[in-house]
């Protein structure tokens, strides 16, 4: 590290005050930084700040852009809904949180042109409608985009209300006591949601004309909505508040609980992201601990010498301490830059196939990547470190006293408690953090079993090839690789299993990116249904089929709908039956539709109970029967023969509080149901079919009026049929929700792309890693080809023995990498990002090969300059100090 007489300047100095430390420190760094050692360990620390801060950054600011894209389906971060006006109290409350509010009001009248009348959802705004995004609307110029409401005195209105009473711009309609005029034509709003909670077509109209209308009296079926859009940390900081507003009966909604497939996307982006810098960071440790090795062993010598002049162990560790925190303290401004640098290359990317607003970055992703760094380099390096201050002075003279390396497990246990404590800082999972810290060290175990058994295996088969002079060049260098390869077991081992690892982690980043991408394009396929057609009557059903039948090639099955109102629970009043939590459910507040199906319909999954059997289906007598039963009330107590059987979707089970067995009665008009819930389903909220929350056995819900839905997928070439539907069955409502599907394709896509950007970064601290084990590897390799070249090998045969010695390591690395890799993205799926695990076949050949070309490559290049040294140049590497 330095000149004997430069050692003994410093040293008379030792007792000096920390500054003289520093100093001393920072020149044998300046003066380290030559030695390929500590360039790797440079780049490794670097790496790490780099993966965590650009990573860091990016999820900080792709999750709250993506969050306040998809919040566009809403209008805003919160959505708060109640049957009565909000508090002047609670609004106030709001704002001071930092949130800005819009307040809407939806109801339901008949409108009318001349003698045309027509029922239709009214939607109220007021001026600050909409809180994000604009309404693509056509006010005589064309389609454009809105950042506003109708003004007073105007209204807008959908194509299907345009088209079932003959509208146009400039006409005037009333509305309840009031004209309003048309001045927009809807194409798309700024909040469509994917509800059904409407099947009427849309009016928007001003908050200023409601009053005129006369349309808010006692009784009024009215729902007042407050959208709010404000920074995470406003919304964060009302959770108690929101608690209480869902226990007093008010609906709370987000994206995550109302586009629940959505939210489990972005949950997922985020969660891998994460993953993604956990496994650049722990590349990164890899690295380091590599190029430590090398450089504690270049050392030794200086620590011998030093202690010779009289510098004790508790100096040592200080000097050493000192140089290695500049290192890491240059490593992390370095680091920091490239991060920043790195997410807004990102984001530039990103945003070029898709435009994406994004708050700028905050400051807390540059303090966790310093203290990534800091983390990385007493976790990894520490406990190899110690050598240095166990050193003994008579090392100068025998080199054969060399201090004892740390124990391994010591090295393995101390990185392991490091990387578990970024892991739970990543993650935010405390159980998950220590199940795959135990499953990791586990594995090492196992690995290391493995990795033994193949070097002995390796041996072997090296005496089975032909020697001498029999044996072909290429046999013979494979044979000498393998031999040095099986011989060097200590070191053999500690390179595979960094290579094992560093294969696993990368290729488990891979796996976990193909598996999420294969899971967001099944959540929403090509042809996914775009329209919905609603209130078909029984007497339409045929001739609307056969209408569907030569213009539609996939469609969804027609379900019954019947409305109904829940009005007690397990003989109960609702409110009075459910947890506090489910009190703001808006199942309580609003009818839902009813179905019945002899089969489990498509896109349902069983998770309790069992599925109607033959004897279930209630005949129109018993159901009569069970009605006259229950006619006393609702506490009214019936024979449990008299209930019939229902399916109830399980997360609404959950947040009201039922189970198998409960019983749940329904208002339908003036009559009373009650059903038992004899099964729980899994849905697909997201799949754009018809889903129903109660599903009830033939032969109950007949006698109700009801009307049919279903689903179908029309492509740009039936754009004709539509209209076709609407002047042939006037009576049907259709919904298109293509413009609901390009928002939730869109927001995917954008997930996507920084999954796939994020992946590079990984792969590029997974070549760290090479590059530091065979830096580390180089003076002992430099020593056996120097033997080789005394006893008259070629250059030529010394490159085929070196290439065949990577090519096998990185051979049975990318195996050990396989199998790790595959135990590890099983328990990821099924304890983190709610996968199904999966075997993935061509991993257990892509990866071995890969690893043999990956590391054949870059260790055959690195020993270029070794092999075109002296032998005895060569063999002086062994000892260089």
């Amino acid at each position: 590290m330095m000149a004997s007489g430069d050692s003994r300047r410093d040293t008379r100095r030792i007792p000096g005050n920390g500054l003289h430390w520093l100093g001393l420190a920072a020149r044998g760094l300046k003066r380290d930084l030559r030695a390929a050692d500590v360039r790797a360990l440079f780049v490794a620390l670097a790496l790490a700040v780099a993966a965590s801060t650009m990573i860091g950054f990016f999820l900080d600011r792709l999750e709250r852009g993506l969050t306040r894209q998809a919040g566009q389906m809403l209008g805003g971060d919160l959505v708060l809904e109640q049957g009565e006006p909000f508090s002047s109290e609670l609004k106030s409350t709001l704002r001071e949180a930092g949130m800005t509010l819009s307040d809407q009001v939806d109801l339901v009248s008949m409108i009318s042109r001349g003698e045309r009348f027509q029922p239709a959802s009214l939607k109220v705004v007021d001026s600050a409608y909409p809180l994000y995004g604009a309404s693509r609307v056509d006010v005589g110029n064309g389609v454009e985009p809105l950042a506003r409401g109708p003004g007073p005195g105007e209204a807008w209105v959908d194509p299907r209300l345009e088209s079932l009473i003959d509208l146009q711009l400039g006409d005037e309609v009333r509305v309840g006591r009031t004209t309003l005029t048309v001045s927009g034509i809807i194409e798309r709003e700024a909040d469509q949601s994917g509800g059904f909670s409407s099947f009427n077509p849309r009016l928007m109209m001003h908050v200023d004309d409601l009053a005129a209308t006369g349309l808010v009296q006692p009784g009024s079926r009215i729902e007042y909505e407050i959208l709010a859009a404000g920074p995470p940390a406003a919304v964060s900081s009302l959770d108690a508040r929101l608690e209480a507003l869902k226990r007093d009966g008010v609906e709370v909604r987000d994206v995550r609980v109302d586009r629940p497939g959505l939210g489990r996307a972005l949950e997922r982006a985020e969660k891998y992201l994460a993953l993604a810098g956990l496994a650049a960071v722990l590349l990164a440790g890899v690295a380091v601990a590599m190029a430590t090795r090398r450089y504690v062993d270049r050392h030794l010598d200086t620590a011998a010498l030093l202690r010779c002049f009289g510098a004790s162990q508790r100096q040592l560790t200080r000097l050493f301490a000192l140089q290695l925190g500049w290192l890491a303290l240059a490593a992390s401004v370095c680091g920091a830059l490239l991060g920043l640098a790195g997410q807004a290359g990102l984001l530039a990317l990103l945003t070029a196939f898709l435009p994406l607003e994004l708050p700028p970055p905050g400051p807390l992703p540059l303090a966790l990547g310093v203290l990534t760094a800091l983390a990385v380099l007493v976790g990894f390096a520490g406990p190899t470190l110690l050598r240095l201050k166990r050193v003994s002075a008579l090392k100068v003279l025998r080199r054969e006293l060399d201090p004892l390396p740390a124990s391994a497990w010591l090295v393995v246990a101390m990185a392991s408690l490091v990387f578990g404590g970024l892991m739970w800082l990543y993650s935010g999972d405390l159980w998950l953090s220590v199940a795959l810290l135990v499953g990791g060290l586990v594995m090492l175990v196992i690995l290391g079993g493995v990795g033994t058994l193949i070097l002995s295996g390796v041996l072997r088969l090296a005496a089975l090839l032909p020697q001498g002079a029999h044996g072909a060049s290429s046999t013979r260098a494979l044979r000498l690789g393998a031999r040095q390869l099986g011989r060097r077991r200590q070191a053999s081992l500690g390179q595979l299993l960094a290579f094992a690892v560093t294969f696993a982690a990368m290729a488990m980043i891979g796996l976990v990116r193909g598996d999420l991408l294969t899971a967001w394009q099944d959540q929403l396929p090509e042809d996914t249904p775009n329209y919905f057609a609603i209130n078909i009557q029984p007497q339409e059903r045929d001739a609307f089929v056969e209408t569907l039948a030569g213009a539609v090639d996939d469609r969804t099955a027609l379900y019954p709908m019947v409305r109904g109102r829940i009005t007690a629970l397990n003989g109960q009043p609702p409110l009075e039956a459910v947890p506090e939590s489910g009190r703001g459910s808006n199942a309580l507040r609003r009818e839902l539709n009813l179905t019945w199906r002899d089969t489990l319909p498509e896109g349902n999954r069983l998770v309790a109970g069992e599925w109607f059997a033959a004897g279930d289906r209630v005949s129109e007598a018993e159901a009569s029967f069970s009605e006259a039963a229950n006619a006393g009330g609702v506490g009214a107590t019936e024979p449990s023969d008299e209930i019939v059987p229902i399916s109830l979707e399980a997360e609404l089970a959950g947040r009201l509080g039922l189970g198998l067995g409960d019983t749940m009665s329904f208002t339908i008009g003036a009559d009373t149901l009650t059903g038992r819930i004899t099964s729980l389903r899994d849905l697909d909220w997201d799949s754009f079919r018809p889903n129903f929350y109660v599903i009830f056995p033939p032969g109950v819900l007949e006698r109700f009026g009801h009307t049919y839905i279903t689903a179908f997928h029309l492509g740009d070439e039936q754009s004709s049929l539509p209209g076709q539907i609407v002047k042939n069955f006037p009576a049907v409502s259709l919904l298109n929700v293509e413009a609901i599907l390009g928002q939730v394709r869109d927001l995917l896509t954008q997930v996507t792309r920084s999954v796939e950007l994020v992946l590079g970064f990984v792969l590029l601290a997974g070549i760290s890693v090479l590059y530091a084990a065979l830096i580390a590897s180089r003076p002992l390799r430099a020593h056996e080809s120097g033997l080789l070249r005394v006893f008259g090998a070629s250059d030529r045969l010394i490159s085929r023995v070196q290439g065949a010695e990577f090519a096998i390591l990185g051979l049975a690395s990318g195996l050990m990498g396989a199998l790790l890799a595959e135990l590890a993205a099983a328990g990821i799926y099924a304890g983190w990002l709610d996968l199904a695990p999966r075997l993935h076949p061509w991993l257990w050949i892509g990866l071995p090969l890969g690893g043999a070309l990956l590391v054949g490559l870059i260790g055959h290049g690195l020993s270029r300059s070794l092999r075109r040294q002296t032998p005895m140049a060569s063999l002086g590497l062994l000892g260089e100090a």
